[in-house]
């Protein structure tokens, strides 16, 4: 039976590939955070992890299905790899959603058949329809990917992916998993699937790919041109290496061109029905959460969702913009939900107007997160002139976004000048209660502080990444501080905001050291299960 073509499928996978952002890890509560932002932003479907990868995987992804794989939510995905094992896990954690689908992958490219899987293409021939019917045995909802189809021989491909709809398929997915492809070439690929697998009109074609030449949006949009009907993307284009297809780029695309793109899904040019079931006003606020639970900052001249995405510096744009936004402009700052920087609440607001503009701007916290969140409010309401959403944006997101509160900063003090010897003191009270105080020396004030910090709790680690932006702009601006840190080849990153830059870099330092410290103590805890 045909399936319906006239609209794009988002499959969001932020929490599956974004996540293997380095320093990107994100606990189970942070990942049901994101997942209720992906589904009140409108995406068709969750990747929620890789059940199989780890007992935390396979509890992130069961969560995610059971708070937000409704009836009329997202449907819920997990990665297998085509193995009886891996699928038989991901059925499991994804059994409390409503609407759940499995998506199972095996490498059809010479290069991964002779070196990663040694095996013929006959035995992938094999495997590949037993592992679809197996998975299809959980689920009505399959989906197959061919990794590093970008790479494969076609004729190999088409055979490949006949037989992975023969057994019950209903997505096939085409992933460029390197980002090697052009986009001619990826519309060739796309085009070359449709006109040469006889039951291709059965599944939706869907297209994943990386970033590595800067080349996958476009890509993404050459395929659409050609058939595919489901993209897989990420926000802010997270993801392993250079990253995925950024959602709200292929978003946003399909919405201020969607009269280009209209006749590729057999509409009528000037149809205004939007192409996407998104919420575009939404991609803002998912965007910044995103962000702030990453670590992982957006550039500031990043499409879309950067800083400077609708700002005008250059005098013949400002006198442009302001006769007509139109010259300059070709989409409203609103449409993604990007409010006006106005003062919306003062040191005198109480808590219920709190609240409230919490939940207008998407934000919806426990009690518990909202007394944080107040309290922190009012600290910062002392300080400064103007409170400003993107200020609440900053302080809530510091304070839900916290990891294991193992050591705690209790004290920072510094002493710096031109003419003087940086110095900062510290006092951290331990996950067992005791206060240490230290004191160091650096090359500056920061420096002085991480070298404080190193002496009380004596966690090797590496910076790798010290970013500091401002929040808003004068001299009152709230300072968001993010912080990598590297321990054997695994990344660790913090996050925190505040008006004062150097309480900002000492939190943010604490918590990527929290995070490390947490993955330390888990790593020797199942080391001792094991070895008992």
């Amino acid at each position: 039976m045909a399936i319906s073509q006239d609209r794009i499928i988002i499959f969001d996978t932020t929490l599956r590939d974004g996540e293997q952002s380095p320093g990107a890890t994100l606990n189970v509560e942070e990942k049901l955070k994101v997942a209720r932002a992906l589904a009140r932003l409108g995406v068709d479907v969750i990747e929620a992890g890789f059940p199989y990868a780890s007992p935390g995987d396979f509890q992130a992804v069961q969560q995610v299905a059971s708070a937000v794989g409704t009836e009329d939510g997202p449907t819920i995905c997990g990665l297998a790899r085509a193995t009886q094992q891996d699928i038989k896990t991901a059925a499991e954690a994804l059994k409390p959603a409503a609407k759940k689908r499995i998506h199972t992958f095996l490498a059809t490219s010479d290069i991964h058949l002779q070196y990663k899987l040694k095996k013929t293409r006959q035995e992938v021939l094999s495997i590949v329809p037993e592992m679809v019917a197996y998975a299809k045995s959980f689920v009505d909802d399959v989906e197959f990917s061919p990794e590093d189809a970008g790479r494969s021989d076609p004729e190999f491909l088409y055979q490949v992916l006949e037989a992975a709809i023969a057994a019950g398929a209903t997505t096939v997915n085409i992933p460029d998993t390197v980002g090697y492809t052009t986009p001619s070439e990826f519309g060739a690929l796309i085009k070359g699937i449709k006109d040469n697998v006889p039951n291709i009109d059965q599944a939706i074609i869907s297209v994943h790919g990386h970033d590595d030449l800067g080349l996958a949006v476009a890509n993404f949009l050459e395929a659409v041109k050609n058939g595919a009907r489901q993209l897989e993307c990420t926000i802010n284009g997270i993801g392993e290496r250079a990253g995925n297809a950024a959602l709200e780029e292929l978003v946003m695309a399909l919405h201020v061109r969607r009269q280009y793109f209209n006749p590729f899904l057999g509409r009528p040019a000037e149809s205004t029905e939007p192409l996407t079931n998104i919420d575009t006003k939404q991609i803002y606020k998912t965007s910044r959460l995103v962000s702030n639970l990453t670590g992982m900052m957006v550039q500031p001249n990043k499409a879309i969702v950067g800083a400077n995405a609708f700002a005008h510096e250059s005098g013949i744009h400002q006198d442009g913009v302001l006769k007509n936004k139109l010259t300059y402009e070709i989409m409203d700052a609103q449409s993604i939900g990007l409010t006006e920087n106005q003062i919306v609440l003062g040191k005198l607001s109480g808590r219920n107007a709190f609240r409230t503009r919490l939940k207008e701007l998407g934000f919806e916290l426990s009690e518990t997160e909202l007394n944080k969140a107040f309290v922190r409010f009012k600290d910062v309401a002392d300080k400064k002139k103007e409170i400003t959403d993107w200020d609440i944006e900053a302080i809530v997101n510091d304070e839900i976004r916290q990891p294991p509160e193992l050591f705690r900063l209790e004290l920072v003090q510094v002493s710096c000048g031109d003419n003087s010897c940086p110095t900062a003191t510290v006092t951290v009270r331990t996950p067992e209660g005791e206060e240490l105080t230290d004191a160091a020396i650096g090359t500056g004030p920061v420096d002085a502080i991480y070298k404080a910090i190193n002496r009380v709790v004596n966690i090797p680690n590496e910076l790798i990444e010290f970013s500091v932006q401002s929040v808003t702009s004068g001299i009152d601006a709230i300072g968001e501080v993010t912080i990598r840190l590297r321990y054997e080849n695994k990344v660790y990153s913090g996050h925190a905001a505040n008006t004062d830059i150097i309480v900002a870099s000492a939190r943010a330092y604490l918590k990527a050291l929290n995070r490390l410290y947490a993955g330390l103590q888990a790593a020797k805890a199942t080391e001792t299960v094991v070895n008992s």
